[in-house]
């Protein structure tokens, strides 16, 4: 493999994307703007950084552009983009048929009200593993909690705390989560496998915060049991969804069936004509609009920087800390949480982080599904607890007040355990059973990642 030149200049457009992004978010929340860190659309921000790299990098105009663009082409951003589109549609369709309602008020009704908060956990980790989005089940379950805190006398930062780590444990596994998505197109590995690989850290994490929530978690008074409506056959489709891709059917096809599914219960239940059906779908692929968009031009700067040796300046820095397997794991974790902490998106921190990652796997012979649960793990851990993400902000916004994030964030046990648990398995290799027992073929990978 040829040396490649290392750069800060190639770096620049990265950070002033990043800066771009942060301080706009800084400065609208110094001023109390709701939602501040999501008023600028990351779309925008990285385009910022697309100019920048046009007037900074040297070479004449058409070969800039045709480095963006073949970017912007590449296999893997193309693949991610599609599949975001028909995950968007498959959400979509299946919560305006009622899946969604459905799936948490068949949780709320066979839990016993005296295990509430870990009941809330449960039900949150399962819709978010369900539908591939923690804000969808924090937006879904989020009301309910709190009635459910207030009725039972559970002290309601628990109640929201374990709502956050059910919703943060799907996101990281979900075979349908933008973040799962750019995570193993990034490292090219499939879902399956990095579902099967992050689920030996996550469980354990999981299974330990519930016990705490079981003990700590207990309501002062047992409130009344309710019959929540719900339909199994509307949970269907989820079920169908996660199944399929946990025994390796291609991801274009089981999205395409879980968008059917969901139809056809809809249309059976009437409540979809044809165009409602249609629209719905639509509404889902816009949905993704951002997330589209974003991978897109990332994408073409991605290959922009790393021509200009942005990438390998990184590396260079970065391997300082770097001397072997574990500390390359570490020094990937420690990237994309702290990129996750300055854009407060995680899927943006593994699309910056993804190819660094795939260096450094390659260089060091780290099995790139273990790269890709890395670049997962630490970036939801990372979200689910920073105050001005998304997740946090609209759980707050439910307690109306009640509840500061200072109340939530020692009760974050979830996001704790998991940062322990995947900085141990790095060194101690309990999660590695399925890595050891199907090994990485590296004669797959090109030795000229150019």
């Amino acid at each position: 493999m040829e040396n490649k030149k290392s750069s800060f200049i190639g770096l620049v457009p990265f950070i002033i994307f990043i800066l771009v992004y942060l301080g706009t978010g800084i400065l609208l929340q110094s001023k109390g703007v709701d939602m501040a860190f999501y008023q600028l659309p990351a779309p925008v921000a990285v385009f910022v950084g697309i100019i920048a790299a046009f007037v900074l990098f040297k070479g004449n105009i058409t070969h800039k552009f045709d480095s963006f663009l073949k970017g912007c082409g590449e296999e893997n951003i193309i693949i991610m983009c599609i599949i975001y589109l028909l995950a968007g549609a498959f959400a979509g369709v299946s919560k305006a048929m009622g899946g969604v309602d459905s799936t948490v008020n068949f949780g709320l009704t066979y839990i016993p009200s005296q295990y509430i908060a870990a009941g809330v956990f449960v039900i949150a980790a399962f819709i978010s593993t369900a539908t591939g989005t923690s804000v969808g089940a924090i937006v879904a379950i989020g009301p309910i909690a709190v009635g459910l805190a207030e009725k039972s006398g559970v002290y309601m930062p628990i109640v929201l705390s374990a709502l956050m780590g059910g919703a943060m444990f799907g996101d990281n596994l979900s075979v349908i989560s933008d973040t799962t998505i750019a995570a193993t197109r990034t490292q090219g590995v499939e879902m399956r496998d990095k579902f099967r690989v992050n689920l030996m850290v996550a469980a354990p994490a999981a299974i330990i915060s519930i016990i705490l929530l079981l003990i700590f978690g207990k309501p002062e008074a047992i409130p009344a049991a309710e019959q929540y409506s719900y339909s199994l056959v509307k949970v269907l489709p989820y079920i169908l969804v996660l199944g399929l891709s946990l025994i390796g059917v291609n991801v274009f096809v089981v999205l395409t069936l879980g968008i059917l599914v969901s139809g056809g219960i809809g249309f059976a239940y009437g409540q979809f004509t044809l165009l409602k059906y249609a629209q719905e779908i639509y509404n889902g692929f816009t949905g993704m609009n951002e997330i589209f968009l974003l991978s897109l031009l990332t994408g073409g700067l991605a290959v922009m920087v790393r021509e200009a040796g942005g990438i390998e300046w990184l590396i260079e820095k970065v391997q300082k800390i770097i001397v072997g397997k574990k500390s390359a794991l570490f020094g990937i974790g420690l990237l994309v949480g702290l990129v996750d902490m300055a854009v407060a998106n995680n899927t943006v921190a593994i699309i910056i982080n993804g190819p660094i990652a795939k260096n450094l796997s390659n260089k060091y012979k780290v099995d790139p599904r273990k790269t890709a649960t890395v670049l997962d793990t630490f970036s939801c851990i990372a979200q689910g607890a920073i105050p001005y993400g998304a997740q946090m902000l609209i759980l707050l916004g439910f307690s109306q007040g009640a509840v500061s994030f200072l109340d939530i964030f020692p009760l974050l046990w979830y996001q704790g355990l998991l940062l322990v648990l995947s900085i141990l398995s790095f060194f101690i290799p309990f999660a590695d059973y399925y890595i050891n027992k199907n090994p990485w073929d590296w004669s797959k990978e090109e030795l000229d990642l150019d």
